[in-house]
């Protein structure tokens, strides 16, 4: 006499993530280096400290998440910290190509934009007692200086709100180029990449 057919199903097979090169040697980091790296994407310390200590990172996404939650939980004095790491839109640092090329929507900028957009910089810094900050890449001259206008009206709660979350988006494209292109500390500033559909 035949069995019964089973009606037992079998488990779906699962396959663990495979972390990227890049994210292998961001995980496997001495601290020190780990910390020198993530201060070129963020100048913000508590940031940099709180991705430290959920390492390892079984995937990029797990990275950006932790990241993002990191950038959640700063305080307004570490929000002013990381804030003060980055140069006024349209004054990039000399000498240093993340900057300019993260503002590279301002090199074809005329020069009555440019003046516009160092006036209204100034006006809000004295407003709000810190650097303008937009996630510039992708953005023309115009398009930062029409944000720039609109976030003049905001309370200094509502923008110190926006400008986590621009420093945020900052920090992930950061990170990406930091892990997809497998770089040490300074290869952030000394090498020049293309960026996301190139627009940075």
């Amino acid at each position: 006499m035949r069995s019964p057919p089973s009606t037992a199903t079998e488990a779906p097979v699962t396959s663990t993530p495979t972390p990227t090169p890049g994210l292998v040697r961001f995980n496997t980091l001495p601290d020190s280096e780990f910390l020198a790296l993530l201060h070129e994407v963020c100048a913000g310390r508590t940031w940099g400290r709180k991705l430290l200590a959920h390492r390892p990172y079984a995937t990029e996404d797990a990275l950006f998440a932790a990241a993002d939650t990191a950038m959640g939980e700063l305080t307004d004095t570490d929000l002013a910290e990381a804030m003060a790491g980055h140069p006024p839109i349209g004054r990039p640092k000399p000498g240093d190509p993340v900057s300019s090329r993260e503002q590279r929507g301002m090199a074809g900028a005329s020069e009555a934009l440019r003046a516009e957009m160092l006036e209204l910089n100034l006006a809000y810094q004295g407003r709000f007692g810190h650097v303008f900050l937009i996630c510039a890449t992708g953005a023309t001259g115009e398009e930062m200086l029409d944000a720039l206008k609109e976030r003049l009206t905001h309370t200094p709660e509502q923008e110190r709100a926006v400008a986590r979350t621009e420093l945020g988006k900052i920090n992930r494209i950061r990170l990406a180029r930091l892990v997809t292109h497998d770089l040490a500390a300074g290869d952030l500033v000394a090498r020049d990449f293309p960026a996301e559909g190139d627009h940075s």
